[in-house]
């Protein structure tokens, strides 16, 4: 039997540290509504905001992108919140959330919210 030369391992990429500039005109908006939607190729989340005892909201701005970014942004978000509810306790939720922060005005004579 002759013996074969041990085949040869592709080099490993160094790692590329990438740069993201924040521009300096880039507004911060609050959001506290989400409207998620996909197709076959793309996961579109629109954000709003919907303030307490209106029947209106707008949507802010709208991120699109693919499954599989999606499902890297679900397991950071995911990392994220359980490094929050370690350093200050876990975020407890309403159990109606709409309910308790989108209660709408009652129509004109009907109940007034205590």
């Amino acid at each position: 039997m002759s013996e074969q030369p041990a085949p040869e391992t592709p080099p490993v990429p160094a790692q590329q540290r990438i740069t993201i500039d924040m521009p300096k005109e880039l507004t911060a908006v609050y959001a506290n509504v989400a409207f998620i939607s996909h197709t076959p190729a793309e996961l579109i989340i629109d954000f709003a905001q919907v303030l307490p005892r209106t029947p209106r909201g707008k949507i802010l701005s709208r991120i699109i992108m693919s499954p599989m970014h999606a499902k890297m942004l679900h397991t950071a978000l995911a990392q994220s919140l359980a490094t929050y509810e370690q350093q200050f306790g876990p975020i407890r939720l309403p159990t109606n959330l709409a309910e308790q922060f989108f209660r709408f005005p009652p129509p004109e004579g009907g109940e007034k919210d205590e």
